[in-house]
């Protein structure tokens, strides 16, 4: 999922700094409450509207704000090793034209693991950030399982790392997060692509799974075959289209669920809520938990 992320200026009221964080005073008032059951509220990329998206401060960020959910993207080194960064290449977030000016385009499957270590992935976002890294899926995985929360993956441009589905389960095998208690209550693996979800839930039946986008109502049932989430973008959603996909069950015989993102703004987290949805994925956590609950 791609959304404009926060500006530096944005931050200054909500610094990570000895391990405190500091909430912005200046939030978005919460609009009245319309009575509907509060949708869970996932941190997209991390808590993105305060601390730079996909690193570990992210995840701090989040946790400082009493977010459970947390939703992250996942690509592939060079050399094999699972990364936590959104786009296909390192330009937006991380220094490297600086460190590797003869590397373009920069994208992340022709660097090694080592070489990514070098960058800084927080000083874009703002100052005090500087020297935050781009985290392998085993460190992000062990910072969420120290702070006790929850873990929505993204698996990023699976066509682009063949195998990927299988690289993640093994990761996440070896880093414990494939007990009962993890894929019980603490786990969804999404992806855009459709043949990717299916991939995951072949390996692994029991993972919960989300396809992202917003297939027609028509093809509904085909993705109820595979997946336990429809995960659309706000823009293109209504109370119809959630009531919709709602009406079926998934591979697991539950209903399936619909988390809308990116969803920054109270009055459109009020309005995703009043359309029945199950979670709300946002750079704003706090902002759309204190509308919607």
């Amino acid at each position: 999922m791609f959304v404009r992320t926060a500006t530096a200026s944005t931050t200054a009221a909500a610094l990570l700094g000895a391990g405190a964080l500091l909430l912005p005073a200046d939030r978005p008032e919460a609009p009245e409450r319309q009575g509907q059951d509060a949708p869970v509220v996932v941190a997209h990329r991390g808590a993105s509207g305060y601390a730079p998206e996909n690193t570990l401060a992210a995840v701090d960020a989040a946790d400082a704000l009493g977010i459970e959910w947390v939703e992250n993207d996942v690509h592939r080194t060079r050399d094999g090793v699972l990364v936590v960064l959104h786009d296909t290449d390192l330009k937006r977030t991380t220094d490297a034209e600086q460190v590797f000016p003869d590397r373009a385009p920069w994208a992340v499957k022709d660097f090694s693991a080592a070489e990514l270590a070098k960058l800084d992935a927080g000083s874009w976002f703002g100052a005090q950030f500087t020297g935050a890294r781009v985290p392998t899926l085993t460190q992000f995985l062990h910072r969420m399982e120290r702070n006790r929360q929850k873990l929505l993956l993204e698996i990023k441009s699976p066509a682009t790392y063949p195998g990927i589905e299988r690289d993640i389960i093994r990761v996440l095998g070896r880093s414990g997060w494939l007990d009962r208690s993890h894929v019980r209550s603490r786990l969804v693996i999404q992806s855009f692509g459709a043949d990717s979800v299916k991939k995951v839930h072949s390996l692994r039946p029991d993972i919960t799974t989300g396809f992202l986008g917003t297939p027609a109502v028509a093809d509904l049932p085909s993705y109820a075959a595979f997946t336990d989430q429809i995960n659309p973008s706000y823009a293109t959603i209504g109370a119809d289209y959630v009531a919709a996909v709602q009406r079926l069950k998934g591979p697991h015989g539950k209903r399936l669920r619909v988390n809308t993102w990116t969803v920054n703004k109270a009055a459109d987290a009020v309005k995703a809520r009043d359309y029945g949805v199950d979670g709300i994925i946002t750079n704003f956590p706090d902002v759309v938990r204190d509308a919607t609950s």
